[in-house]
């Protein structure tokens, strides 16, 4: 009877733990309501919606400090895999807010107060990829861009520092800075010709011209083009593939191993593969992996 008791005490006690921590996810994700982005939590999927809809979701200050701490909530919670990031209604993004751009000129900087909004994301073995916007590439988990529709200036580095890129037969991309004066910002000078080679780059940053998804997907800067009503849907649904098949330490391995390779002759990254090839044999994932397989069963890798 005792032992029963026992059990039963344990049992309460679990339970109560588990509530514990489910209240305290709960808490963590309402505690801060966003003034411009939606962030929304639907295990294994994390989605960001830029939520200026009536201006294009045209990028702010505040759109930036809202979407790095959204981020940074998403990399440190065990129930998302990957991160979707989209925009409301007609746009993705229609770049920065003219607004802002107006009070630039003027010589008014502005700024906003970060507050407790501070977050600093990111695996910082990838310290040389944590800038301003190409924090993107460093997160521990995939990023996809669900490119929705216009994206425009500041948005296009924005959407290339994500990991995969789908988008919107109705998606249109300008990177428009020469048409404003400026220059190749945001790091797209780097980005831009390693996705679509120089040539491709060049004329899209010296025409400042429209282009459609079509030619995105033709010439490498977008990997796919999907009916608009089905972009979200298969956005999620390979995040959710990824959540059922797919290792998340393996995941956070090989985005490091790519964009560190990015920077490394091929000797070094060789050598590097294979260190950590002999490492993964050592880990339970690896066990899991072939278990799974060979019992023709899902596998049950360990969240992050």
């Amino acid at each position: 009877m005792l032992a029963k008791a026992g059990g039963f005490r344990h049992a309460v006690v679990a339970g109560a733990e588990i509530t514990r921590l489910a209240e305290s996810r709960f808490r963590l994700q309402e505690d801060y309501v966003y003034e411009q982005i939606l962030y929304d939590v639907n295990d294994p999927v994390a989605t960001v919606t830029l939520n200026r809809p009536d201006r294009l979701n045209a990028w702010t200050e505040r759109i930036g400090i809202e979407l790095k701490h959204a981020l940074a909530q998403a990399e440190a919670d065990p129930a998302v895999v990957a991160i979707v990031l989209t925009g409301a209604g007609r746009g993705f993004c229609a770049g920065a807010d003219m607004r802002t751009l107006k009070s630039i000129s003027d010589g008014d900087g502005g700024g906003v107060e970060v507050g407790e909004l501070a977050a600093d994301p990111g695996d910082p073995a990838l310290a040389g990829f944590r800038q301003t916007y190409t924090y993107l590439m460093s997160l521990r988990k995939p990023v996809i861009a669900a490119i929705n529709g216009p994206v425009a200036g500041m948005a296009v580095p924005i959407v290339l520092a994500c990991d995969l890129r789908f988008a919107s037969d109705r998606a249109i991309f300008t990177t428009a800075f020469v048409r404003r004066g400026l220059i190749a910002e945001w790091g797209i000078s780097w980005l831009l010709p390693r996705l679509v080679g120089t040539g491709h780059a060049l004329d899209l940053l010296f025409s400042g011209r429209r282009f459609d998804a079509a030619e995105a997907e033709r010439i490498g800067l977008v990997n796919r083009v999907l009916p608009h009503d089905e972009l979200l849907d298969f956005a999620t649904g390979y995040v959710r593939d990824m959540a059922a098949n797919c290792s998340p330490a393996s995941l956070q391995i090989m985005k490091r191993q790519v964009y560190q390779a990015l920077e490394e002759p091929l000797s070094e990254a060789h050598a590097k593969a294979v260190r950590l090839m002999i490492e993964s044999f050592g880990r339970k994932d690896f066990a899991e992996g072939v278990d799974s397989y060979l019992e023709k069963r899902p596998p049950r890798f360990p969240r992050l």
